[in-house]
């Protein structure tokens, strides 16, 4: 199952349906009462664990009570999905990148949750999604798939997740290229088998390929965002560079269930933003490769639906039937 648009928008509408209109002076709600939980897909140390950590800091400071952050990765994201619907509290928020769940509807025979369950509530940032390659590979995107056309089969490529797997597989199918993919589950291995020149090209996080791009061993080819990153401003898009089928953005935000009342859903947007806008905010998760960009639920709920979209192109394309 996932969202139509009709569906999306009516939802976005309804943020506002309790009398919280934009611009409206609401008495602020009676939130939190007791400890607030960020529930998390990935494990420790990761941009969004890191950008989770510094908002649950600041806003614990605000709400005058305790925020936590727990890491419950595994099962392509569905673990901590379903720990959050299942908790059916509105103290308990889901904080994630949607590509831990955009692509579920295509990669899974079936999905143990109805997306309609998870409520947007504010964007929070951009995780940088790239095209890397070995060090002594193109020098371009262009000249990298030149080279897969010259030597159909004989290049491969890899990524970790499964959104990003898709939109590649769409790419290659659509521009008639042979390319062969190579499956991990371990971010790390493959970055390390980028470096040797064992894969051809990754498609990944900035800030997993950072530490290898600083030490001259993987070079970027383009930004699958729709903007310039400002930590690697010299690395184009991939929109830039002719290459729009290759376009993916790595929302990063805040959802909760149907239990949150609208007031509430505002409020917390409101001091996601307000914060978000703080330098150090900004500094700290533009070292990680994010691209602070906080946005309202209404705009955060359009992106969605926009991605939602396009893999479902993506999935005609690949002759995938979304999941029931």
């Amino acid at each position: 199952m996932h969202l139509t648009r009709r569906s999306v928008f009516g939802l976005t509408a309804g943020l506002f349906a309790g009398g919280i209109a934009p611009g409206a002076h609401a008495q602020v709600p009676n939130w939190p009462q007791r400890g607030v939980k960020f529930v998390l897909p990935l494990g420790p140390g990761a941009g969004v664990d890191i950008g989770a950590r510094l908002f649950a800091e600041r806003l614990a400071t605000r709400w005058g009570k305790p925020v936590v952050v727990e890491n419950r990765p595994g099962g392509d994201g569905m673990v901590a999905i379903n720990a959050v619907i299942s908790a059916n509290d509105d103290h308990t928020l889901l904080f994630t990148p949607t590509s831990s769940f955009i692509a579920h509807p295509y990669v899974h025979e079936k999905v143990p949750y109805d997306p309609k369950d998870l409520i947007p509530i504010v964007r929070v940032s951009n995780t940088l999604v790239v095209v890397a390659v070995p060090a002594t590979g193109a020098a371009t995107l262009k000249e990298l798939i030149e080279q897969v056309k010259a030597q159909p089969g004989k290049l491969n490529w890899a990524s970790t997740t499964a959104g990003n797997e898709l939109v590649v597989q769409a790419f290659l199918k659509n521009s008639g290229l042979d390319m062969a993919r190579v499956p991990y589950r371990d971010n790390v291995q493959a970055l390390n088998d980028l470096a040797e020149g064992r894969i051809h090209a990754y498609v990944a996080a900035y800030a997993i390929t950072r530490p290898q791009v600083e030490g001259k061993r993987v070079k970027l080819l383009a930004i699958t965002n729709k903007q310039r990153a400002s930590s690697a401003p010299e690395v184009a898009t991939v929109h830039e560079l002719g290459y729009a089928g290759l376009a993916f953005d790595g929302l990063i935000g805040l959802f909760g269930t149907r239990v949150v009342p609208d007031d509430v859903r505002e409020k917390i947007s409101t001091d996601v933003r307000q914060i978000a806008t703080e330098p150090l905010i900004v500094e700290r998760l533009t070292q990680t490769g994010q691209v602070v960009s906080p946005g309202t639920a209404a705009e955060f709920a359009a992106e969605i639906e926009e991605q939602r979209a396009h893999f479902a192109g993506v999935a005609k394309t690949l002759g995938i039937k979304a999941a029931q």
